[in-house]
């Protein structure tokens, strides 16, 4: 009998369980403790997995991609709601242009396949977001990956961001550079700048901080990664390439959240009491920010402009496909 996490269905984003029932059991065990709202993924180790098994580079990313969907649907039966993968570095530009060629030639099927299923995502309710700079990609991606960004973005179940054409350098810089323009444009006044704002205007503003980041092929770095997102994160790292992860690495990685969760408990109640009696803690900055209403309607304002900014960049891209 094929092993569930070995088994290889036709490339999918959008799969069907293929569970046993011991994997049932324990995912109801795992259930007993804290599950991570938000897990992301350093898909780390295709091209290693493809000299390992003697086959070419394209053949190992696109093992890589069979892994991605299948670790998806892992998630979602684990209860893991949000999902954020590595799927391409701006680093990666670097490398030989047959490799960057079969990298975008492999992304341009893979988008298309993400449309043709959109019943399936619908379906499931799940919403997919691209992050990343957008500008160093073809224009034919970028219509597809708008496209899928328009046609999912009021989904509400399940959310998947792939990070493409990414690094947190390029976020943060993209973030900082926002800002500046709403201060140029009068939009902002300059003490409106704050840590809240420079995160609202990230590629993940829509998006909670992960609570759990896994990293495979025993590399024990974040790349470039979420760095502003991560200051909290839990970090699980395993020698496994990522074609070779399994949803017993998935449950390893959640077990050890778990733990440490556990461990920090009585952390977390000293804390608590200490910020209770403690007057630089509590309710002193949230009633500092409620003596400038006119600084929140800025600001909220600013935020909103940027968002349907972004909304209408959206339908210019995806307009060749039809999208309203």
């Amino acid at each position: 009998m094929a092993s569930a996490a070995t088994a290889r269905p036709p490339p999918t984003w959008v799969r069907e369980s293929n569970l046993y029932w011991y994997h049932r059991w324990i995912i109801r065990v795992l259930r007993a403790g804290p599950i991570p709202a938000h897990v992301a993924f350093i898909m780390d180790g295709n091209r290693r997995y493809a000299k390992k098994a003697n086959i070419a580079k394209a053949e190992g990313h696109s093992a890589g991609f069979e892994k991605l969907s299948e670790t998806l649907q892992w998630c979602q039966e684990v209860g893991i709601a949000e999902v954020t993968v590595y799927a391409f570095s701006i680093e990666n530009f670097k490398r030989t242009k047959d490799e960057v060629d079969a990298l975008m030639d492999l992304a341009r099927v893979k988008f298309q396949r993400l449309l043709d299923e959109r019943d399936k995502l619908h379906e499931r309710g799940i919403c997919i977001r691209i992050i990343g700079n957008w500008d160093l990609l073809a224009p034919d991606i970028q219509q597809s990956i708008a496209e899928a960004v328009l046609l999912t973005r009021h989904n509400r179940k399940a959310t998947l961001n792939v990070a493409f054409a990414y690094t947190s350098r390029d976020e943060i810089t993209h973030s900082i550079r926002t800002v500046a323009q709403g201060v140029g444009d009068g939009k902002l006044e300059p003490e409106d700048v704050s840590e809240e704002l420079l995160t609202r205007c990230l590629y993940t503003k829509y998006s909670a901080e992960p609570d759990l980041l896994v990293r495979t092929s025993g590399e024990v770095r974040l790349s470039d990664f979420l760095l502003w997102q991560s200051a909290s994160t839990v970090m699980y790292f395993t020698d496994t390439l990522w074609p070779e992860f399994t949803i017993w690495h998935l449950f390893g990685a959640v077990f050890y959240y778990q733990r440490f969760r556990w461990r920090m408990l009585p952390v977390r109640k000293a804390l608590d009491r200490f910020s209770n009696g403690s007057p630089y803690f509590g309710e002193s900055e949230a009633d500092d920010s409620g003596c400038c209403p006119h600084r929140k309607e800025r600001i909220g304002r600013f935020l909103e402009y940027i968002e349907q900014q972004e909304v209408n960049q959206l339908v210019r891209l995806a307009r060749g496909a039809g999208i309203k």
